[in-house]
């Protein structure tokens, strides 16, 4: 019953969707008030449907319900209630009802906190989400349906794939999500604003926060993706540039660059075209993520589909979207009125080339990815585009993007001044040499091009905080009215200098993992030691352990440096018999920023076991920049202007709108 109730939810809830997509734009054309309220009814009321579908598949593998395919395929009864429960989007149908109900969800959002909008222009924006919206519920319905039955229900489930029976699951697939489906929202007003061919500031502060909501989000989701692959995989490594890592960074590197030019657009009304464009863009990125991950096109760890029905429909839903909003932009687009103008060298000019770094980065990476792909289509030849292209390629964009980001709050808008720009930053190019200077006695000159990158991201670091220390008077003026300016500074200025100061973090801890990670492999037996970075290792032994669906090998080390003993590390092997496969469990020993890290391979036939230890030195910030970035987005999210966004019309003036 449950599992009906669910279906029926998720058909109503389609057809809400359609008459979102239709009522309003209807509505908006006879300028019928009330007809255009519809959107906000039918959103919330998709919201409550969608929820109560994806509620009943969450219960449906809570109760182990094997008459269910989902949950036979995906589930055990043994499994833990949290692996049941994240289970749900561990595989294609179930992910893709999380992928609609946080559409839904934001859609939602835009209806019950939106009054702020023109009521034409929320009246189209909850439209084009009901077009995104129905065109998802169809292809689950039609090709994915998560609530089929199995006429002879069996006993027990398959159990969920192993690799995906750890927390991370519970946390990187739904910030993915809020990420990628956040960004419809921006597309949404995007085409919404070309329907109406109207376009101002009011426009750019009103899509800069949801746009800053899903940047927030997606950038969570990688750096906890990217922390479960280093230490689920058992490789040691953070990022590998497979093609659907590079799918969810490819949307990130366009978000980040809508976001700085919204600003400009916000700040100065400049930049509309470009900043339509990247909103169309960003969404249609995001899709194309989804359909690399869903159309069995790619062989990954990420990769759920291989039916090729489901990648025809998510390629013609890529076709419809994609294609029709670029047509709209390109109908539409000379239409809309060119906003300021600035001088190359200002705040706006330096916002520019952000985004000309950002937007070639997301080209290379593009490329990179989909042409393996084409070529194949085209000639049958299979090749693979890695690591080096991807390093040569993307790495030399990011250096004069780094070095350009200290400057852009230095200086004015409309026209700047690059010298006093450099002045201010001083002490921060001062503490760049420094930093490089003492890298390269330490190291013995043996490494050239890591002390500079490290002290690139000292100067963007020290250049965040010399943003602060200006607009405080710090060092200047007395400490108590130092705190008090820095007190009345506004969020978004805040949340400004620690996202900068974020990118500074994660390029440290990048070169020295990168750089001077120590690796020792080899085949031990109890009682054999080992040494790596100053460290030593004894095996102690190997035992043998029940879980509640698997059974482990767990080997335990003793961890001592320089004779004191520090802790004992215990990583596994764990085998799941259902599935006939086994996972590797490092374990971690964090030591400040850096990190022991050991892991298990194959036990030998004279009970020796191969081992993997790694100490990787600060290795955590690569994950602390980006949390320190997303903390600067929750600043700026914070800020009075942008949460407010433009001001509420008079009730004469609505009541004008709605009378239109």
């Amino acid at each position: 019953m449950i599992a009906e109730i669910g279906h029926y939810a998720l058909v109503l809830a389609l057809a809400l969707a359609l008459i979102q997509s239709t009522v309003p734009i209807l509505g908006a054309r006879l300028r019928d008030g009330a007809l255009m309220n519809v959107a906000r009814s039918t959103a919330l009321a998709q919201l409550l449907f969608v929820a109560l579908s994806f509620a009943a598949l969450v219960m449906l593998h809570v109760t182990s319900d094997f008459s269910v395919v989902n949950v036979f395929e995906n589930s055990h009864s043994l499994k833990p209630l949290i692996y049941k429960i994240t289970g749900v989007w561990g595989n294609h149908e179930g992910s893709m009802l999380l992928w609609v109900s946080i559409l839904a969800l934001f859609g939602g959002l835009v209806a019950a906190f939106g009054n702020n909008l023109p009521i034409s222009l929320r009246a189209h924006v909850l439209a084009v989400q009901a077009w995104i919206a129905s065109a998802f519920y169809l292809f689950i319905l039609m090709t994915s349906n998560p609530f089929l039955r199995i006429a002879d229900p069996p006993i027990e489930g398959r159990d969920l794939n192993p690799v995906l029976q750890d927390i991370g699951l519970a946390v990187h697939p739904p910030m993915l999500y809020l990420g990628y489906v956040g960004f419809s929202i921006s597309f949404s007003f995007a085409i919404a604003a070309l329907i109406e061919g109207r376009i101002d500031a009011a426009w750019a502060r009103w899509v800069r926060p949801w746009t800053l909501v899903a940047w927030i989000f997606l950038t969570l989701g990688i750096a906890m993706g990217s922390y479960w692959a280093y230490y689920e995989l058992g490789w040691g490594g953070w990022w590998f540039w497979d093609p659907v890592e590079n799918a969810s960074l490819m949307p990130w590197l366009a978000g980040t660059a809508l976001l700085h030019s919204a600003l400009v657009m916000e700040k100065r009304n400049a930049l509309k075209v470009w900043t339509i464009l990247l909103s169309i863009l960003t969404f249609s990125l995001s899709l194309l993520g989804t359909f690399l991950v869903r159309s069995g096109v790619l062989t990954s760890v990420h990769a759920f589909a291989t039916d090729p029905t489901r990648g025809v429909f998510i390629l013609l839903i890529l076709c419809i979207f994609i294609g029709g909003g670029l047509t709209l932009y390109a109908w539409r687009a000379s239409a809309l009125k060119q906003g300021g103008l600035f001088a190359p060298i200002s705040r706006e000019g330096a916002l520019v080339l952000n985004n000309l770094f950002l937007t070639t980065a997301c080209a290379t990476v593009f490329i990179g990815t989909l042409y393996p792909l084409a070529l194949e289509v085209v000639t049958g030849d299979k090749i693979s585009v890695g690591a080096p292209f991807f390093n040569l390629t993307f790495a030399p964009l990011f250096v004069p993007l780094m070095i350009a980001v200290p400057f852009g709050p230095m200086l004015a808008w409309k026209r700047g001044d690059l010298v006093a720009a450099a002045q201010r930053l001083l002490a921060a190019g001062v503490s760049a040499l420094v930093a490089i200077a003492v890298l390269w006695a330490w190291t013995g000159g043996g490494s050239t091009l890591a002390p500079l990158a490290i002290g690139l991201a000292v100067f963007v670091i020290a250049g965040a905080l010399s943003d602060l220390a200006e607009r405080t008077g710090a060092f200047r003026t007395p400490l108590a009215v130092a705190a008090r300016r820095a007190r009345g500074l506004p969020r978004s200025t805040w949340g400004s200098a620690f996202a900068h100061a974020g990118v500074g973090v994660a390029l440290i801890g990048i070169v020295c993992e990168t750089t001077w990670n120590s690796e020792h492999i080899a085949t031990m037996r109890p009682d054999d030691m080992a040494k790596v970075a100053g460290y030593d290792l004894r095996l102690d032994g190997l035992t043998q352990a029940q879980g509640p669906n698997f059974r482990e090998m767990v080997a335990q080390f003793t961890v001592t440096l320089d004779g004191r003993h520090l802790a004992v590390m215990t990583p596994s092997k764990r085998n799941f018999t259902t599935r006939g496969s086994s996972t590797t469990e490092a374990a971690l020993l964090t030591r400040g920023a850096s990190q022991l890290y050991i892991s298990l391979g194959e036990l030998t036939g004279d009970g020796a076991i191969a081992v993997r230890i790694y100490h990787k030195p600060l290795v955590l910030l690569i994950w602390f920049g980006p949390v320190l970035m997303a903390f600067g987005g929750l600043l700026s999210l914070s800020d009075r202007r942008l949460r407010v966004g433009a001001p509420k019309p008079a009730k004469a003036m609505r009541g004008l709108q709605a009378a239109e």
